[in-house]
Parts: structure tokens; C-alpha cells; sequence
């Protein structure tokens, strides 16, 4: 018989590197967008998007999982399959993440044995590619807040394109709810709230009343006015953001998604948001069990109660349920599909079998690798340390930051390593950097001019 609750999954259990993933959060401090306005518009008809062009490739089952567009399954509710990559020297997670459409937690929590910033080259990357589908009616487009990804339903066909999101951080949480599209605008118009700007204004970082459409824009490209006032669906500046609670409650797509949603998503679509942890799915008679850690302003131990409740009825219809399974998945909440009656693989088979999927030689929107230092650039010493893994990881998240600081990790001749950024056309720009570290990172960097001579990289 099972437990009479399940044990909750405390921060102690989260499989993501904690420091890494806090220097991360913080990547989405100049993107808080609480206050946006929008317009509200009537209810009308809701037209959906037609279907996706199709096209003719060998493999369709790995194309549609590059796309992440499904035919809609009548009776079950799980869509997609997992994948698996090679690690190459030089990859980061979220740098694959972003490629395969994935936000930074989901394959954070997917591959808890893995480096987020450092991966072992050769290391099995296991891509979550697998979703079961919020339970919600299968109309216009459906978030949903725990498992951080927006389903967009339609199309003549019955399909569904799914993308991940970045939603609001603990305390700004993102409502739940039934809401619709009330406008959308191209290269829109930052009106920062009052409230934001006195809070950068006490970091030292002011801001304008309004920031025009450009790389400081934090909505990015496109935004869609929710008819809920103050949340809006938009770009970003700060790409390596999604897939995390760093927003005032708006949901953030990278700009290659939020193209395509823009494009796809009449006004009036209807949207609805859900915050479920515990998805249970069905796939060819088998039950599944999705499951990510709650956000604190649910109640982790009442869902948990429902979700065995659910569990029980379903084995009293006579099917043997693997319990030590389902508490496992709960506690791990890694957000893998991972099917629950007895005698059925578990995750880690499920990682084994999953897809086998080829790397390109440049993944989509991975930062170029900056130039080995020379005399003559402005440079940001970023950090100085014995441990060579923590200047490579500071590296790689300055690369990744909106905009990107290019930084590469130096050997010292005492065996120490040192973070350098740049190089920078002048004592400006460096400063703009320097400034910017220090904001979003808290790192306070050393500015250094140039040089005769500077030490290369190792």
C-alpha cells in the first residue's frame, strides 16, 4: 500500500546546480514586466491557426520533435518522445536547451548529473521532449505555469505546437485563469511602471519612462496584450532566461518562438493559464506520471493528496500500481513522463531508449566564442580563482547574459585562473559592461586598459 502523502520535494531535491541557477535568475532583473498595459477588447469569434506547412523529411517522428508541433492523439494525452544528444567540448545546456526548444529548467531537472555550464564532453544529454498535456480544454492556447511551457491548439488538422515560457518570479507570481488576446503590436513600446523604475532607480540602474523597440527592449520583438490588464505573451532581450520564474508575470518566449506564436495567434484567442504539477497522461494503455517541484504558492501537500486520490480510484479499476515509482518521481520531479503501472520502465531506462538526435555544428543562437585576449582591447576582470571549473562556468554565463559579455577564462602562471571580458573598443564600453555585471550578477569587475602584453587563454 502506498504512503499516506507523498514526500515533498524540498530545495534540497532540486537536480540544478543552485549558484548557477541563481546567477541565472538574475539575467531577468531588467526584464521585470509588471504594470505593461493592455487594451480590452469585446469577446468575438475564435478562428484557429491553420496548421503548419508540411514538409517532406526522411524521419517525420524527429521532425516533428524539432518543431514541436504534434497531431493531437484522440484518446491519450501525451505527445512527443525523449531525446538524447552527445555532449560536445564547449556546449552548454542551455545553449542545447534553446536549440531544441527547452527552457533552462526543464533540462536542468532533466539531467541532474550533468554540469549546466560545463558539461562533460561525451555526457548523454537527455532532451524532455515528451509532454502530457495540461488537463484543460484543448481551445487556443493553455499555459501552464508548473511545467513552465504554453501549448497553442488548432488547425484543421488537430495538432499542437508547444513552447517553453519564462513566467513570474516568487512573490510576482503569474495569474492563473481564463483570459484572451486583446491586441498585439510589433516592435512595441516599453512603458515602464512607476513601480519598476523606483526599484532600479535604488540599484542605481534608472530607467526611462518609456524604452523604444531595440536590443534594450525587454519585451523584445512582439507582444501580445492579455485582456487581463498588465500581462502580456512577448520576445525578450535576455533569451537564456526562459525556462525560470525572472518575470514581474508575464510569460516570455525566446524571439524565435514568439515569431511564430505572434504569426500563428489571432486576436481573441482564447487563453488560459493553469498552474499543475502532477500531470497524469495516458499513451497506448499505459499511465503516465509528469511531475515538477510546486511553486511555493500552491499547496504542495493538498496536491499530492489529490493526485494519490486520483491514483487509488485508478487502481481500484484493477491495475497494479508501481508505488515506490510514483513516490520517486514526485520527489525527483525531473518532468519526465515516466509510466507507473508495475513491471514498466523506469526514467533511467526511459533516458536509454529515448531518440538519438545530431548536434549541429552551430547551435541556434549560441554565442559566438570570444577572440583570445590581446594587448591592445579594453578589458573586465571578472574574477580570479584556484578552481578552473568556477572561472569556465563565470565564463560561459557572461557569454550568455542580454547582451552578451564575451568573456573567456585565462591560466595565471601560479596556477590560478582569471575571467576576463572583452575586449571592448574603448574605457566605455568596458564600463557598460563592469556596470551591467554588476547589477545582474553582483560581480564587481576590475576595468583594465591595455596593454603591451596580456596573457592568452589556456
Amino acid at each position: 500500500m502506498p504512503n499516506t502523502a507523498f514526500a515533498h520535494p524540498g530545495p534540497d531535491h532540486r537536480p540544478v546546480a543552485a549558484p548557477w541557477l541563481r546567477w541565472t535568475l538574475l539575467f531577468g532583473f531588467a526584464a521585470l514586466m509588471n504594470g505593461c498595459a493592455s487594451w480590452l477588447l469585446p469577446f468575438g469569434e475564435y478562428s484557429p491557426p491553420e496548421p503548419l506547412e508540411q514538409e517532406a523529411e526522411a524521419n517525420p517522428a524527429v521532425h516533428d520533435l524539432s518543431r514541436h508541433r504534434f497531431a493531437l492523439p484522440k484518446d491519450d494525452n501525451i505527445v512527443g518522445q525523449l531525446g538524447v544528444v552527445e555532449v560536445r567540448d564547449g556546449d552548454t545546456l542551455p545553449d542545447i536547451a534553446r536549440h531544441f526548444g527547452l527552457g533552462y529548467e526543464e533540462i536542468g531537472t532533466a539531467n541532474p548529473g550533468l554540469d549546466m555550464w560545463v558539461p562533460r564532453a561525451g555526457s548523454r544529454a537527455v532532451l524532455p521532449l515528451r509532454f502530457v498535456l495540461p488537463d484543460a480544454p484543448r481551445k487556443g492556447i493553455v499555459v501552464n505555469l508548473a511545467a513552465m511551457r504554453l501549448f497553442l491548439y488548432g488547425g484543421k488538422g488537430g495538432e499542437v505546437v508547444t513552447y517553453p515560457v519564462g513566467i513570474g518570479k516568487e512573490g510576482r507570481s503569474t495569474p492563473t485563469g481564463d483570459m484572451y488576446v486583446a491586441r498585439k503590436a510589433e516592435k512595441p513600446v516599453w512603458y515602464v511602471p512607476e513601480s519598476i523604475r523606483r526599484d532600479h532607480e535604488k540599484r542605481g540602474d534608472p530607467l526611462p519612462a518609456a524604452v523604444s523597440p531595440g536590443p534594450d527592449n525587454p519585451l523584445g520583438a512582439y507582444a501580445m496584450y492579455l485582456s487581463k490588464p498588465s500581462y502580456l505573451i512577448h520576445g525578450t532581450n535576455k533569451p537564456y532566461a526562459i525556462g525560470l520564474r525572472a518575470s514581474n508575470g508575464c510569460l516570455r518566449l525566446y524571439p524565435e518562438n514568439i515569431d511564430l506564436l505572434y504569426r500563428q495567434t489571432p486576436v481573441k484567442t482564447p487563453v488560459r493559464i493553469v498552474n499543475q504539477p502532477y500531470l497524469l497522461g495516458w499513451h497506448k494503455g499505459q499511465l503516465y506520471l509528469e511531475a515538477h517541484e510546486p511553486h511555493e504558492e500552491l499547496n504542495a501537500k493538498a496536491l499530492q493528496a489529490t493526485l494519490q486520490a486520483k491514483l487509488k480510484e485508478i487502481e481500484k479499476k484493477g491495475h497494479a500500481l508501481d508505488w515506490p515509482k510514483i513516490e520517486a518521481t514526485v520527489a525527483e520531479a525531473r518532468g519526465i513522463p515516466v509510466p507507473v503501472f508495475a513491471h514498466t520502465p523506469g526514467v533511467e531506462q526511459l533516458a536509454r531508449q529515448a531518440v538519438p538526435l545530431t548536434l549541429p555544428e552551430q547551435l541556434y543562437g549560441q554565442p559566438p566564442v570570444p577572440r583570445n585576449p590581446t594587448h591592445d582591447g579594453w578589458y573586465v576582470e571578472a574574477l580570479e580563482s584556484g578552481d578552473a571549473l568556477t572561472a569556465q562556468r563565470t565564463a560561459a554565463v557572461l557569454n550568455h547574459m542580454g547582451p552578451q559579455i564575451p568573456a573567456r577564462a585565462v591560466a595565471l602562471p601560479d596556477g590560478n585562473q582569471r575571467v576576463l571580458a572583452g575586449p571592448f573598443e574603448d574605457a566605455k564600453r568596458a564600463q557598460a559592461a563592469a556596470r551591467q555585471m554588476l547589477l545582474d550578477l553582483d560581480i564587481k569587475g576590475k576595468i583594465m586598459p591595455p596593454q603591451p602584453q596580456r596573457l592568452t587563454s589556456k
